[in-house]
């Protein structure tokens, strides 16, 4: 092993300890394996929203007979941004519209066994997203749901 790779190894197990001193276990997971990071090409649903730090998150949607078949995100924001959005994306998938729409910052929240309280806007910012991008469907779809979202 040559000294660079052994101080890059050692860098990110001091990096690793650090975050783990910080937060759950369920956030060094999703962090270290963010569920379904990637572009979807011809969503159904689509949204792009930047967050107060100014974090960019995108979600895509894929609805089969009313349920969220897949869902994928992007950001450029920081780690707790990639694990709200990859937390955001796992709670959606399998859901029916309606239950996706409703997921809060505070599901998302719970389901990473929490956040830093400066940390939290990004769930606010993931949940968001995920709204608008099922917001975006249901506008591409017939009415009723036009009338419905038309006043949002």
């Amino acid at each position: 092993m040559s000294d660079l790779d052994e101080f890059l190894e050692q860098s990110q197990d001091l990096l690793l300890a650090e975050v783990r001193e910080h937060y759950s276990e369920k956030v060094v997971d999703h962090w270290q394996h963010p569920r379904n990071p990637r572009v979807m090409h011809g969503p159904d649903g689509h949204a792009l929203r930047q967050g107060e730090c100014g974090d960019d998150m995108e979600i895509f949607l894929r609805i089969r007979g009313g349920r969220v078949t897949e869902a994928s995100f992007m950001t450029d924001g920081c780690l707790t941004s990639i694990v709200t959005g990859s937390m955001a994306v796992e709670l959606a998938t399998g859901r029916n519209v309606g239950e996706a729409r409703a997921i809060s910052a505070r599901d998302i929240l719970d389901g990473l066994d929490g956040l830093p309280g400066e940390s939290e806007h990004c769930a606010e910012l993931a949940s968001e997203t995920l709204r608008a991008a099922v917001k975006d469907y249901l506008l591409s779809q017939r009415e009723p749901w036009k009338k419905i979202y038309q006043q949002d």
